[in-house]
């Protein structure tokens, strides 16, 4: 038989969350684990930050950039769940 390492222990997912580091609202402990947006009972993949309190998401708006080169966001609301996979 052999043993499992045991699992890190996971953060509590926060009410709101951003992928872009410079953002106030990043957390590199979350990412340290894979999560899932559920969105309107659909699993978005492409979400860049969420508010599950203000239903709300961010996604990017097709191919186009900004000047600096980060994806142009356009937000949707409706409603949002936060899980770990």
């Amino acid at each position: 038989m052999t043993d499992t390492p045991p699992l890190p222990e996971r953060p509590a997912l926060p009410d709101r969350l951003s992928n872009d580091p410079r953002s106030p609202h990043y957390q590199a402990a979350v990412f340290a684990h894979e999560i899932g947006i559920r969105f309107n009972d659909k699993v978005r993949t492409d979400v860049s930050e969420y508010s599950i309190s203000e239903g709300w998401v961010k996604v990017p708006a097709g191919k186009s950039v900004d000047r600096r080169g980060q994806p142009l966001l356009i937000t949707l609301k409706g409603r949002v769940e936060a899980f770990y996979l």
